[in-house]
């Protein structure tokens, strides 16, 4: 079988040059003259694995943070559980500083000494809120073309919080803000909003 293979492949030439040989291919060994405009696209291969993120040993449940991005930046928030990824779910409690249940990323926190103590919190609820998909927007119905066209001049409807998320927030707050008044000024202290003033060194504070 090996012998008919060796007959069948074309042999080069050998040409002789001075006191050296070079073997020249037959022409069907040759590289090939025509190569694509565009370099074909192939999958990059990914050696890193995705590691699971670990949370700072500052952060801990029951400790109060300060936010320092998006919308509630420089509030005083608590942290009640660590999520996948890097991701923390705090509360403000809203009835203190107006912040509710939402996710936030452990980066953009820094942590404080102060605690406060989650017992009697309805961790089911805890549980609920944490899970996957439960801050999912909800998908409105899109409009007509005419109803669209007329509502454009129209102020944009304010949003409405769904009653079973109200609900949830009621169930967490309860517990954590009479475990909240039983400490001295720390309502006040829940209430105040951080921020940095001319002349502070915030690498010399401590939280």
């Amino acid at each position: 079988m090996s012998a008919k293979q060796e007959s069948s492949t074309p042999a080069g030439k050998t040409k002789k040059f001075g006191k050296g040989e070079r073997q020249i291919p037959h022409h069907s060994q040759k590289a090939k003259k025509y190569y694509p405009a565009e370099d074909e696209v192939k999958p990059r291969k990914v050696r890193k694995s995705i590691k699971p993120a670990k949370p700072r040993a500052t952060l801990l449940p029951g400790t109060i943070l300060i936010l320092l991005a998006g919308r509630f930046r420089g509030k005083r928030v608590v942290l009640l559980k660590h999520l996948p990824q890097g991701i923390l779910l705090v509360t403000g409690p809203f009835k203190v500083n107006g912040v509710p249940l939402r996710r936030v990323n452990a980066r953009y926190v820094i942590a404080t000494s102060a605690k406060v103590e989650l017992k009697g919190i309805d961790s089911e609820t805890v549980e609920k809120v944490g899970k996957e998909g439960y801050f999912a927007r909800e998908k409105k119905p899109e409009k007509a073309g005419e109803e669209a066209f007329f509502k454009q001049g129209e102020k944009p409807e304010k949003k409405k919080v769904t009653s079973p998320r109200a609900e949830d927030q009621k169930k967490v707050d309860k517990a954590l803000l009479s475990n909240i008044k039983s400490e001295p000024h720390l309502l006040e202290y829940l209430r105040s909003s951080f921020s940095l003033r001319k002349g502070d060194r915030p690498h010399e504070m401590k939280f």
